[in-house]
């Protein structure tokens, strides 16, 4: 398998990875043939796997702008994932060039190429880092001189959560995130659900198998697993919802029908 210029030496090419399924659904180019592969099995059983995705894109940008409105200045995005157009820098440092990005993700490619997205941006970073070891990321070099944790932050857990099975705590790992946030500070958060997929549960289970063949298993957590990661946050209007029903900027009447599969929703730390 021939391995492309921009693939970071040291990586298997041969295994698929989230990050890079998610970029090929986003009509990324930063992924592999074995990532397409997967990408096009999970959608045999669940073809609207684009459109979750690009409707869980825009919820997250009007949740940063929503954030940089309530005059939030820093945005801490875990699983961030590959940068493509619109990502969490591009809209709160259009609102304002000081506004500071800390990007976190484990995946050698979302880290190679969100360095060079980044190149010259003093005011945004990425973090090597994994959502398991919160201290991990709290305690990193990059955080304490790009975040001051004493002050507000909007931390993003956007379509991350459910690549945390339950023995990995991701009730605990987001209360101790939590817990070092200042009073003011917001969550960010998507998770994925059979709730709202217009398919029978058996159907789209397929596609939860394809996730779990390369060993990226995705949990699906009901309305009710979803809600207890605010524990500890008040939820701000309109609580948490299908993600085309958080705020939309226009009537998502006409949406596709899988854009409201899962749950969307943003929390204040009192």
């Amino acid at each position: 398998m021939e391995r492309p210029a921009w693939a970071p030496q040291g990586i298997d090419i041969s295994m698929p990875s989230v990050s890079r399924i998610y970029d090929y659904y986003l009509g990324g180019s930063h992924n592999f043939e074995v990532d397409r592969e997967a990408a096009r099995r999970a959608m045999g059983f669940m073809p609207g796997l684009p459109t979750i995705m690009k409707t869980n894109r825009a919820f997250m940008r009007r949740a940063v702008k929503f954030a940089v409105d309530e005059g939030i200045t820093q945005f801490l995005d875990i699983g961030s994932g590959i940068p493509t157009y619109g990502n969490v820098h591009e809209v709160a440092q259009a609102a304002h060039p000081d506004n500071r990005v800390l990007y976190i993700d484990h995946d050698p490619v979302a880290v190679a190429h969100s360095q060079a997205v980044l190149a010259g941006n003093d005011n945004a970073a990425i973090l090597a880092a994994d959502l398991r070891k919160p201290r991990q990321i709290l305690d990193s070099p990059e955080t304490l001189q790009l975040l001051d944790l004493d002050r507000p932050v909007a931390l993003l857990l956007v379509f991350v959560l459910h690549f945390l099975e339950d023995e990995d705590d991701p009730y605990g790992a987001v209360a101790e995130l939590r817990d070092a946030l200042a009073p003011g500070s917001l969550v960010i958060l998507t998770h994925a659900s059979y709730d709202g997929v217009p398919l029978p549960q058996e159907q789209a289970g397929g596609a939860v198998d394809v996730y779990r063949e390369i060993r990226n298993p995705l949990v699906m957590r009901s309305r009710e697993e979803t809600a207890r990661f605010f524990d500890g946050f008040r939820m701000v209007a309109p609580g948490l919802v299908s993600m085309p029903d958080w705020r939309p900027d226009c009537p998502a009447s006409a949406e596709d029908p899988y854009a409201y599969s899962g749950f969307a929703g943003v929390g204040r730390k009192a």
